[in-house]
């Protein structure tokens, strides 16, 4: 097994055909271990190269809104009465540190998005 760290984009390229190629490998075998490490390579090389940037807060809970199929009122034991949610998501008003909270325990939003400052 000749495996290398990715340095390139053209290795980077290079190691996702071969990941390709591997894909129906077996686990627990030569095939398998093989995609194993060229999968946490090209993981490594993303993180780094292709960070992705947190969403902003507000648009964080409208799109949990639309997964889940959320109103208004579904956010009132997370954010407070209606129109204290309708200023959260018209950027009235900022969330606080118990929204953010209850938002992260129960829709599972990453905290680190609902602290996130918007622009």
């Amino acid at each position: 097994m000749n495996i290398k760290s990715i340095k390139t984009d053209a290795d980077y390229r290079v190691v996702l055909k071969e990941v390709e190629s591997l894909m129906t490998a077996k686990p627990n075998t030569p095939e398998g271990e093989k995609l194993d490490i060229l999968v946490t390579l090209i993981e490594a090389y993303e993180r780094n190269h292709f960070p992705l940037d947190l969403p902003d807060p507000v648009e964080a809970i409208k799109f949990e809104m639309e997964q889940k199929g959320l109103t208004i009122k579904d956010l009132e034991p997370m954010i407070g009465k209606s129109n204290r949610v309708y200023e959260v998501l018209n950027r009235k008003r900022t969330l606080t540190l118990r929204m953010i909270q209850k938002l992260h325990q129960e829709l599972g939003i990453p905290a680190e998005s609902l602290i996130k400052h918007s622009v």
